[in-house]
């Protein structure tokens, strides 16, 4: 089967879900777009806020949705499979019903997770054997079974069961590693194929590419992911730990192969500046833990660069934290407040800065896409870029 696979994919045409691009920008790779899904429409480039267990930490779904005006949110297969467990997800008649959330959302395969447990996991061709985190149980995941989770689970869009490489790692190791995400992902959709959407309607299967560092791996799995003809392609691997510049220059030669009619996610990324830059070289879909994290350490991002609210300057300004934003926070919330609960390790501090972030990564979204529109992207960027990278 392994011989035949690198000959020939089993490609699956999915016209549901279709990506309509509205406009593209003349000076670089950026567009804007529509996805089409059972729950919504998504504008792109798009953030999607990370509620890995079923919640973005801290934030109330109604927060979510008129505050941060999230248009789709990510769980994780690894930990909702662990808890509360797909049982209890397909009682209530799926993920959104469960937490009610009536937009798109995207699940993970689990596969970051899975393989960050080294201490903790074999790894196989039949799949990767682990030690839950949470009792120590033994489980297997296979590239049928993220599937079969997935299904029940009930996300949008889900993601191909694919092997994560460290950063560095030498090219043999990426290359064995590249070959067993692309067999894993020819089961992933044979799986995908027999199986069927539990709660009305369609999923969709997203494969991703790998291949580390190295050019002629990532080129090689471009195109064979590129072959499978799915909905939409994703970019994985990246943001482990390698310079911005060689993750930037690994985008541009992916973004050149993968189909321009379907949305690129690049998972797990990143900064503002790193979004920024990778709408400029194609990207559509971003997800990353950095907001919410971040904020409850006290970093807070702006339009003029970032803030350390531990830090003794903020005590008596009474400014808005971003004089430039437009959320509520910026409205009714102070510098010298927040850096005072942050200080008090008040809860409702971390709950200020991650309803900050959230909104900054959201609305920067929404000003690249009207940059784009205008025809303005990369002069506005290359500003952005300039103010985004200072520490205040």
């Amino acid at each position: 089967m392994n011989d035949i696979f690198h000959n020939t994919y089993i490609c699956m045409n999915q016209d549901k879900m279709f990506f309509s691009i509205l406009k593209t920008d003349k000076e670089s790779k950026a567009r804007t777009g529509v996805i089409h899904t059972g729950h919504g429409l998504i504008e792109t480039p798009v953030f999607m806020p990370v509620g890995t267990a079923g919640t973005v930490k801290g934030v109330h779904q109604k927060e979510l949705e008129e505050d941060v005006k999230a248009q789709i949110i990510l769980g994780n297969t690894y930990h909702l499979y662990l808890r509360p467990g797909t049982n209890i997800i397909g009682k209530a008649g799926g993920i959104h019903k469960f937490i009610s959330w009536n937009k798109p959302i995207l699940t993970d395969s689990g596969g970051y997770q899975v393989f960050s447990m080294t201490e903790n996991r074999r790894l196989k061709e039949e799949g990767a054997y682990f030690n839950s985190h949470i009792d120590g149980s033994k489980h297997l995941f296979t590239p049928e079974k993220i599937v079969d989770i997935q299904r029940e689970i009930g996300a949008d869009l889900i993601m191909a069961f694919d092997e994560c490489t460290p950063y560095p790692c030498d090219h043999k190791e990426a290359k064995k590693s590249m070959n067993l995400t692309h067999r894993w992902l020819q089961r992933g959709i044979s799986q995908f194929e027999i199986t069927e959407a539990r709660y009305g309607y369609e999923q969709y299967f997203i494969p991703i590419v790998q291949g580390s560092t190295y050019s002629d791996l990532r080129r090689e799995s471009a195109e064979r992911i590129s072959e499978c003809n799915m909905p939409a392609n994703a970019i994985g691997g990246l943001a482990v730990g390698e310079p911005a510049e060689i993750m930037y220059s690994v985008i541009e030669e992916v973004t050149e192969i993968l189909p321009a009619d379907k949305p690129r996610y690049l998972m797990g990324v990143g900064t503002p500046v790193n979004l920024l830059e990778a709408i400029s070289r194609g990207i559509d879909m971003f997800d990353c833990v950095m907001p919410p994290r971040n904020g409850r350490n006290g970093m807070l991002f702006t339009r003029q660069g970032t803030l350390n609210m531990r830090n003794r300057k903020w005590n008596d300004d009474l400014s808005p934290v971003d004089p430039e934003g437009t959320s509520f926070v910026d409205r009714y919330y102070s510098k010298a407040y927040l850096r005072h609960l942050i200080a008090a390790r008040e809860m409702l501090g971390a709950q200020i800065a991650t309803l900050h972030n959230l909104t900054f990564y959201l609305s920067l979204m929404d000003e690249a896409r009207a940059k784009i529109k205008e025809g303005t992207f990369m002069k506005w960027k290359n500003i952005m870029v300039k103010k985004l990278q200072q520490r205040l």
